[in-house]
C-alpha cells in the first residue's frame, strides 16, 4: 500500500485531471468520486465502472479506511467521543454532538499540536504530523458509519491547528462541500484557530462561507501570552487587525472563544478588557467552562463568575452565549482519550 496513494486525498478537480490523463471519458471522475462518498469499500463495488478502469484504480489506489479504536457514550446527553485510528497507527479524537438542529461533529486537523496552550490536553506530547484531507474526511466518515446517519455540521476545533494545516484543510472544506460528495454546506463548517495571523488572512481571501473563531481566551497581551505562546508572535493588535481585515473582506462575524479558567481570566475586570476590546465589532463571544485536564493546574471557573462575565461583556452591546457543557463524564477536553491511549502503546 505504500506505493499507493488514499483515493480520498484527491480533490475532485485532482480527479478530473488523473482521469484525463488516462485517457478516459471526463463523467468517469464525477462516478468515482460519487461511490468514494457513498462509503465504498473497495473499487470493485463501484459497478458502473468499466473493469479497466477498476484495475487501473486498484493499481494507483487505495481507499482509505480508518476504524474506530475506543467510543466513549455520555449517559446525559448523547454526545460521543471516538478514538480513530489510521494506517499508520496514528490516532485522534473526534466528539460528535446532538443539537437540535442536527448532529454536529467535531473533528482533528492535526495528530497532536504545537501551539502549546496551557490549558489544552492536545498539545501534550507536541506535534507528530499534520494529517491529510482525505483523513479529516475520513473521520466524518467513520463516525458516520457509525451511528448510520448523515453528519450535518462540522467543526475543526479537534486536535491541532488548522492554520497550521492551512492547504490540506482548505482542500477538506472544499471537498465535503462538493455536491457529489458530503454535500455539507459551507455554512455549516466552522474552523478555530489560536491566532496564526497571516493565514486568518489567507483565509478571508478564500471568500468561503465558512465561520470563523478565534480562540482568544484573554483580552491582554501579558496574560494572552502567559496561557497561549503563538501570542508571543503575533500580539492582539495583530490578531484585531487581521479580523477586522476579515470582517471587511466576507461581511461574516466571528466567534470569538473564550475559556473561563478561574482566577486567570474570569474577572469583571477581565470582561471589561474584552468588551473594550471587541466593542462594535461585527462579532459573537462563546463562553466556555474550561474541562479539567490531567497535569493541569487550571479550573473551572464558578457559575457565578461565568454569569457574572456574561452581563459585563452584554453590557458593552456583545452577544455572548455560554456554550452548553456536554459530555463531562467522558474525558471531554480536547486531547484526553487520545493521551490515554499513547500511554498504553
Amino acid at each position: 500500500m505504500l506505493d499507493k496513494k488514499n483515493i480520498k486525498d484527491l480533490g475532485f478537480d485532482e480527479l478530473e485531471i488523473y482521469i484525463k490523463e488516462n485517457r478516459l471519458p471526463r463523467f468517469r471522475a464525477a462516478q468515482v468520486f460519487e461511490w468514494i462518498y457513498k462509503d465504498a469499500a473497495s473499487f470493485r463495488e463501484m459497478t458502473n465502472l468499466p473493469k479497466n478502469l477498476i484495475e487501473q484504480l486498484e493499481g494507483d489506489f487505495y481507499i482509505g479506511r480508518a476504524y474506530i479504536a475506543a467510543m466513549q457514550h455520555s449517559k446525559t446527553d448523547n454526545t460521543r467521543k471516538y478514538l480513530i485510528c489510521f494506517e499508520d497507527g496514528n490516532a485522534v479524537e473526534c466528539v460528535l454532538m446532538d443539537y437540535s438542529y442536527g448532529k454536529t461533529l467535531c473533528i482533528s486537523t492535526q495528530f497532536g499540536c504545537r501551539m502549546s496552550c496551557e490549558f489544552c490536553a492536545s498539545t501534550t506530547g507536541g506535534l507528530i504530523r499534520s494529517m491529510t484531507s482525505g483523513e479529516m474526511l475520513e473521520e466524518v466518515m467513520a463516525v458516520s458509519r457509525d451511528i448510520g446517519e448523515r453528519i450535518g455540521n462540522i467543526v475543526l476545533m479537534g486536535t491541532g491547528e488548522p492554520f497550521d494545516n492551512y492547504d490540506q484543510v482548505m482542500k477538506f472544506i472544499r471537498t465535503i462541500n462538493h455536491p457529489k460528495g458530503l454535500n455539507i454546506g459551507q455554512r455549516h463548517i466552522t474552523l478555530s484557530t489560536s491566532g496564526i495571523v497571516p493565514r486568518i488572512y489567507d483565509f478571508a481571501d478564500e471568500k468561503l462561507q465558512c465561520t470563523l473563531a478565534i480562540s482568544l481566551h484573554a483580552a491582554d497581551d501579558e496574560a494572552r501570552s502567559r496561557i497561549m505562546p503563538v501570542n508571543r508572535k503575533y500580539n492582539i493588535e495583530k490578531l484585531m487587525e487581521a479580523c477586522r481585515y476579515y470582517i471587511n473582506m466576507t461581511n461574516k462575524r466571528i466567534t470569538f472563544e473564550y475559556a473561563l479558567i478561574k482566577d486567570v481570566n474570569d474577572s469583571i475586570k477581565d470582561a471589561h478588557k474584552l468588551g473594550t476590546l471587541l466593542k462594535g465589532m461585527l462579532c459573537h463571544v462563546n463562553l466556555i467552562p474550561v474541562n479539567k485536564v490531567e497535569g493541569k493546574n487550571f479550573l473551572k471557573a464558578s457559575k457565578e463568575k461565568i454569569n457574572s462575565f456574561k452581563t459585563a461583556l452584554e453590557g458593552f452591546g456583545i452577544e455572548t452565549t455560554v456554550r452548553r457543557e456536554l459530555g463531562s463524564e467522558i474525558d471531554a477536553a480536547c486531547g484526553q482519550l487520545r493521551q490515554k491511549h499513547i500511554s498504553r502503546q
